[in-house]
């Protein structure tokens, strides 16, 4: 299955239509109704093609293995989606069959078509298989809408509105959800490596403010002695 992303638009979030968001019980039938998705895939055919299969022997061997949402079993699509919206700009479509694409990639490109058919074995909270097309679509909305959440905050980082302070504190709050996020996914954090890593985004956001002080013609602090000085005319 091609890699390729293609530019359709996510027309129920960009309409603000919560359709895009419910679980398939909640939208009707996906085989023969309007699905959550159906907006999503060119031509507008339905993105969920069925329920959750009981013939566990067409279930392919790694997918079998696959316990990346393991800690999420038993849980609903409404209560994660509603978590993720509170705390992200993705929904729990998004945030699940990004990981699948990330983790079901080969030298050939991402196994969408393993994806949408074993959707309900790979991850416990969505109930209905998806075309191809569907997978591509929701792997492309997680990226724009990623790019448009970094553009946003990097913007926020470089214009002055913040001081350093107020970047560590968002920081660290935007890291904490990253955070769980992770080890939902069954990343192991030790606490070692996570205030390495915090340290690390604290010096880069704080080079980031500085550096765009500089590139704004304002005042600069160093970020050792806190001392304020004019940038340097070329």
């Amino acid at each position: 299955m091609s890699d390729d992303t293609g530019p359709a638009a996510d027309s129920a979030d960009e309409t603000g239509d919560p359709a895009a968001d419910r679980s398939p019980s909640e939208t009707g039938d996906p085989a023969g109704g309007e699905s959550d998705d159906e907006a999503d895939i060119p031509g507008g055919g339905s993105g969920a093609t069925g329920g959750k299969s009981d013939d566990t022997d067409d279930v392919p061997r790694d997918v079998r293995k696959y316990e990346r949402f393991k800690k999420m079993d038993g849980a609903r699509y409404e209560r994660v989606n509603e978590f993720l919206r509170d705390r992200t700009y993705i929904t729990a479509r998004e945030w699940a069959i990004a990981r699948l694409c990330a983790d079901f990639r080969t030298e050939t490109g991402v196994e969408m078509t393993k994806i949408g058919e074993n959707l309900p074995e790979l991850v416990p909270f969505m109930t209905d298989t998806y075309t191809p097309q569907a997978v591509n679509q929701a792997r492309y909305s997680f990226e724009e809408k990623v790019t448009k959440a970094g553009a946003t905050f990097l913007y926020g980082a470089m214009s002055g509105f913040f001081t350093a302070e107020d970047l560590d504190e968002m920081m660290y709050e935007v890291t904490e959800v990253a955070k769980f996020l992770l080890e939902v996914e069954g990343v192991d954090l030790a606490v070692a490596d996570e205030l390495e890593a915090e340290d690390r985004i604290s010096e880069v956001m704080r080079d980031v403010r500085a550096s765009s002080a500089d590139l704004r013609g304002e005042e600069v602090r160093c970020p050792e002695c806190g001392h304020v000085h004019e940038p340097t005319g070329e």
